[in-house]
């Protein structure tokens, strides 16, 4: 469970700024609040991290990227269905660098690195493949449904994808790595 939480804590903060977003947008319904805000919190993410001189990770640049220029676009659009298609433009920019091998390698406890480091890197493309599946999925339900449905729908979708691969993927992980563990501890048959 420590290890869980330990990846999880990178993720949600990651996400921090899209999900406070998110949350305020459905709590106020409005859109400059939510927006000024989410970009805030992007920018004091990364002003913590610059001073406590720990290193940015791409993920986390990318994060305060997209929370500035989503934000930013919807403000000077204000039209509905920019906010509905930009999510597909998010899902796919962030497929794309998760396209990168290794990309994983910061959610993943030590042991995860020293045992399954190979799967880290397959569980990262398939991370992609989600990213552009949802984004895919996203357009279809923007063009063919209402705001309330594309809403109600992408934000469900949104939340059980992920944390069904997220959970998915613990549990392949800490299975082939427990195995693994208890075959390179075990004495070799003569």
């Amino acid at each position: 469970m420590k290890n869980l939480l330990h990846a999880g804590k990178f993720l949600l903060a990651d996400m921090a700024s899209t999900l406070f977003f998110l949350a305020l947008y459905l709590w106020t319904e409005d859109v400059p609040l939510a927006v000024a805000l989410g970009i805030t919190l992007g920018f004091a993410q990364i002003g913590r991290q610059l001073l406590r001189k720990a290193p940015i990770d791409t993920m986390q640049w990318m994060s305060l990227f997209l929370v500035v220029a989503s934000g930013s676009a919807t403000l000077l659009t204000n039209d509905p269905r920019f906010v509905m298609i930009k999510p597909t433009i998010i899902y796919i920019i962030v497929g794309v660098v998760m396209l990168k091998p290794g990309w994983m390698n910061r959610y993943l406890p030590a042991v995860a690195m020293e045992v399954v480091p190979d799967l880290g890197v397959v569980f990262g493309f398939i991370w992609s493949a989600l990213m552009f599946g949802s984004g895919a999925l996203n357009v279809y339900v923007a063009l063919n449904y209402s705001v309330v449905v594309w809403a109600s729908f992408m934000s469900i979708w949104g939340i059980t994808s992920k944390l069904g691969l997220f959970l998915m993927q613990y549990g392949i992980m800490r299975a082939v790595g427990v195995r693994r563990r208890r075959r390179r501890t075990q004495p070799a048959m003569a």
